[in-house]
């Protein structure tokens, strides 16, 4: 039972990371076009991080409880050795000030601690490949659904007087963000449900004796008979969401000054018009990947989101030097997080 525990709790840290190191994601525009302070911003991102349960279904926690890696092949040792490699790396590119995604440090955790266990055959091919091809595809879309917004939006702007257009997208940024807010909470949230989902599903399948008290401290009634029915889906209980959404936000809260700093700042600059249009276009892209149930990396779509609206007013705009820092550590990600992973595992395996 302590393991179990443990490993839930590991888990949510986690989960606490993905905020604590993606925050960028959620107030950086905001606060690089001084609409918000940068502490009301984050309190009001971690806001909107905890109600985004009333908003989402569970199609990406189920991609990532059962579409990356094999649900027969987990225990508790592919599990530790997954949130080892997802929380190692997120902390490396944390100190390094570089935006990766938490999201695919976790799958590569995942791809590394699966394959090391039972080798190649333990990846579900399907849904690694697409994780993979959205880490091109995400961006893109972000990119191109805030070049969309930026050329309406700025074409009825070119009526109006500056100031006019400046004060109403102060306002009109507030409501942007707070969408871009409630999709990545939505998406990347669920990532660890997912998590959590397979320690519960791996431990009933194993030892139902020891996960059994704790599912009845943690589920209601009804959960709990759903849970217990032999060969049953994953099942999140509704505490473990709850927990999930306020463990992301309680990062929010915490920060990550210093990738907020190379993502508002470093790849363009921003004015409210620009920041609307960025998120604006990153929320369409979450919104529609959650309701497809694809668990993609926020960092890349609010990254492509700004570099679009950069390109839409000049090439030159854009920093590109640092959008190809950035890019970079999104390539790297699943395979450092992977190799963090296996690595434990094997050094799980010496102790056994």
């Amino acid at each position: 039972m302590t393991a179990i525990i443990l490993l839930i709790a590991l888990a949510l840290f986690f989960d606490y990371l993905n905020g604590f190191h993606d925050a960028a994601n959620s107030v950086s525009t905001v606060i690089s076009t001084r609409v918000l302070s940068p502490r009301v911003a984050v309190w009001s991102a971690a806001f909107f991080n905890v109600i985004a349960f009333l908003f989402f279904e569970m199609h990406i926690a189920k991609t990532i409880g059962g579409g990356i890696i094999d649900i027969s092949v987990v225990d508790n040792s592919v599990i530790f050795a997954a949130l080892f490699g997802a929380c190692g790396w997120n902390l490396i590119t944390w100190f390094f000030g570089l935006p990766s995604s938490s999201s695919h440090a976790l799958v590569g955790g995942l791809i590394g601690a699966g394959v090391a266990k039972a080798g190649i055959p333990a990846l579900v091919t399907s849904g690694v490949l697409k994780v993979i091809a959205f880490i091109v595809i995400a961006p893109t879309v972000g990119m191109l659904l805030s070049i969309a917004v930026a050329s309406i939006v700025f074409r009825i702007g070119a009526f109006f007087k500056y100031k006019k257009v400046d004060a109403f997208f102060r306002k009109a940024e507030l409501f942007s963000a707070s969408a871009f807010c409630l999709g990545y909470s939505g998406n990347d949230a669920q990532k660890t449900m997912g998590i959590i989902g397979m320690i519960l599903f791996s431990a009933v399948a194993t030892n139902p004796d020891t996960i059994l008290p704790i599912a009845k401290v943690i589920m209601t009634h009804h959960e709990y008979e759903q849970f217990i029915v032999p060969n049953a889906e994953l099942f999140i209980p509704q505490s473990v969401k709850i927990a999930c959404y306020a463990a992301i936000a309680l990062g929010t809260l915490s920060g990550g000054w210093r990738i907020i700093k190379t993502m508002g700042q470093k790849i363009t600059r921003l004015k409210p018009i620009d920041g609307f249009c960025a998120e604006s276009g990153a929320a369409m892209s979450l919104f529609i990947s959650s309701l497809l149930g694809i668990p993609v990396s926020t960092t890349h779509v609010i990254t492509g989101g700004i570099v679009g609206v950069g390109m839409f007013k000049r090439m030159t705009a854009v920093h590109w030097g640092v959008a190809r820092r950035i890019v970079w550590a999104w390539f790297i990600t699943i395979p450092a997080g992977a190799i963090l992973a296996a690595a434990m595992f094997f050094v799980e395996s010496l102790f056994k």
